[in-house]
């Protein structure tokens, strides 16, 4: 995956890490969606907003993610692999 991490603080009392896109800044994946997985990459359950990502099946079940702005690659979305039944995980 190509992404990096930036700090947001949301409120005075809560504090927010977002997942920008290397290439373009485009915001991700927030801490808020991010879970322990056993890849070694970071997990996530959703994105931050609707355009963050733009997907197409790469074969059921598994969608190849790429940033919803400039297209980089990203990684996968996988369906049904999240921390609860019927969520995913990215």
């Amino acid at each position: 995956m190509t992404f990096s991490l930036v700090k947001s603080s949301c409120n005075f009392t809560q504090r927010e890490w977002l997942y920008m896109c290397a290439q373009c800044g485009h915001q991700l994946f927030s801490s808020r969606s991010k879970y322990e997985h056993s890849s070694p990459w970071p997990a996530f359950t959703e994105t931050v907003l609707q355009d963050s990502v733009s997907k197409h099946e790469e074969r059921p079940g598994a969608f190849k993610v790429r940033c919803g702005k400039c297209g980089n690659g990203l990684g996968h979305e996988f369906v049904g692999d999240g921390p609860k039944k019927g969520l995913s995980r990215f």
